[in-house]
């Protein structure tokens, strides 16, 4: 699918997401912390790409972003708490950079190039995303706190695509959105290509799947009370089971 150029906005600045098709590994720098809770978030984040999630301490977040136990505790309970920080300042990134697209263009269309603005976003947190990727194949209780940040996320996606997220269509939808975009996610991880290439084809590939599968983007999905737009029912197989085994990345 191609992308189309991103509209400019008040809101967006250069520092958003450097070239609008996206960079390699290592090519944007968040924007420098300012508050308390800016410099935890950017913190931890630091740590997470350095060491495994469950070795991270209260103590070792509180120095590395410069703030005092007690500001710590003032600002979040937990890192999970600091986890739905960070994808709550990566929602907001992403829904202040300007329409998804036209009413002429198709509900994937719109969502694909949501979705490109947000893996944009993460330019600079891959090293960290691949360590929370791999702390929650180990534990189970990290694996649900995310697949439910990342449900929630999703319903925030799929209403910058214009695309009904409310009830229990909605819902639908955003789990479903949520599995396929982690798919994707896998592989913008690892592509080094500046352009993203193999980015975009794999999200084009998962938005066209799930257009299939389950039918949360087709038209009569978005014309039908919710009720009326859960997966329809066909033959499954072994791999399906499978890929439904993998959890979903919430970033």
């Amino acid at each position: 699918m191609a992308r189309k150029p991103a509209k400019p906005t008040p809101q967006s600045s250069p520092q958003d997401n450097g070239s609008p098709h996206g960079g390699g590994p290592e090519d944007s720098t968040p924007d420098a912390p300012h508050t308390d809770r800016e410099k935890i978030i950017a913190g931890f984040m630091a740590l997470l790409a350095e060491m495994p999630f469950e070795e991270i301490g209260f103590a070792d977040i509180a120095q590395r972003a410069d703030v005092s136990l007690a500001d710590l505790r003032s600002e979040f309970s937990s890192k999970l708490g600091i986890i739905a920080a960070f994808i709550k300042d990566i929602d907001r990134k992403v829904l202040s950079g300007g329409d998804a697209g036209s009413e002429e263009d198709t509900p994937r269309e719109r969502l694909f190039e949501v979705l490109m603005r947000r893996l944009e976003a993460l330019a600079a947190h891959r090293a960290a995303i691949r360590s929370l990727a791999r702390a929650s194949r180990r534990r189970l209780g990290l694996a649900l706190a995310l697949n439910r940040m990342s449900v929630m996320s999703a319903r925030w996606m799929l209403a910058a695509a214009n695309i009904p997220a409310a009830g229990p269509g909605g819902m639908v939808r955003a789990q479903g959105l949520a599995v396929l975009y982690g798919r994707a996610l896998r592989r913008f991880l690892d592509d080094a290509d500046p352009g993203l290439a193999r980015t975009m084809a794999a999200l084009d590939r998962e938005l066209a799947r799930g257009q299939r599968w389950a039918g949360f983007l087709d038209d009569l999905c978005l014309l039908r009370p919710p009720r009326l737009c859960l997966p329809r029912r066909r033959r499954r197989s072994t791999d399906d089971f499978d890929r439904e085994a993998e959890e979903p990345m919430p970033i």
